[in-house]
C-alpha cells in the first residue's frame, strides 16, 4: 500500500464527517444574551431519544445491557441526549480535524459499542454497520490517525518535550 498514513487519514475524515452528518439535526444554536451563538440539543431530539431507547431496550437480548438502558438511561433521558449529541459532534471534529484524536476515537468507540449494544438484535445489518465503526474506533485509537495528515501532528512538531509526553496521551 503506497502512504497508509493518507488512507488512514481518508477514512478517519470520512467516519468524522460520518459522525457530523448524524448530529446535524440534533443541534441548534441559542444566543447568549441575544448575540452570541452557542449550541444547544434541539427539543425535538430529547423527546425523541427516550422513545427510541425505549425501543432499543424492549426486547433487547443482553439482560444487563437492557436493565442499564431501563434503569440509567431512560430516567436520565435528558442528560443522555444532551451527552450524546455533545459526544457526536466532538467525535466527528477531532476525527475531521485530527485534533486530539485518541480521545476523539475513545469518546467514538464507548459510542458505537452503546450503538451496537441497542441495536445488534435488531438485523445484520445493524450488526455490522456498529462492528465496522467500532474497528474504525479502534484503528483510529492505537494508530494515533491524527498524528499524521491532523492537527495533532502539527502540534506536537511544536510542542516542548514536557508538553509532548502528556500529549501524546489524548493524541
Amino acid at each position: 500500500m503506497v502512504r497508509p498514513g493518507l488512507w488512514i487519514a481518508v477514512l478517519r475524515i470520512v467516519v468524522g464527517i460520518w459522525f457530523l452528518k448524524a448530529v446535524w439535526t440534533k443541534l441548534t444554536l441559542a444566543f447568549a444574551f441575544g448575540v452570541m451563538p452557542y449550541p444547544v440539543v434541539t427539543p425535538r431530539f430529547i423527546g425523541f431519544q427516550p422513545k427510541r431507547v425505549a425501543e432499543f431496550a424492549r426486547d433487547n437480548p443482553v439482560g444487563w445491557y437492557k436493565d442499564f438502558l431501563e434503569g440509567t438511561v431512560l430516567p436520565n433521558a435528558s442528560l443522555w441526549a444532551t451527552l450524546q449529541a455533545y459526544g457526536e459532534v466532538a467525535v466527528g471534529v477531532g476525527l475531521v480535524l485530527g485534533f486530539l484524536t485518541g480521545l476523539a476515537a475513545l469518546v467514538g468507540l464507548f459510542l458505537t459499542l452503546n450503538y451496537g449494544l441497542a441495536t445488534q438484535w435488531m438485523s445484520f445489518g445493524q450488526q455490522g454497520f456498529h462492528v465496522m465503526l467500532t474497528t474504525a474506533m479502534v484503528m483510529f485509537l492505537f494508530a494515533r490517525a491524527g498524528r499524521g495528515w491532523g492537527l495533532d501532528a502539527l502540534i506536537l512538531t511544536r510542542a516542548s518535550d514536557g508538553a509532548k509526553r502528556w500529549l501524546k496521551l489524548v493524541m
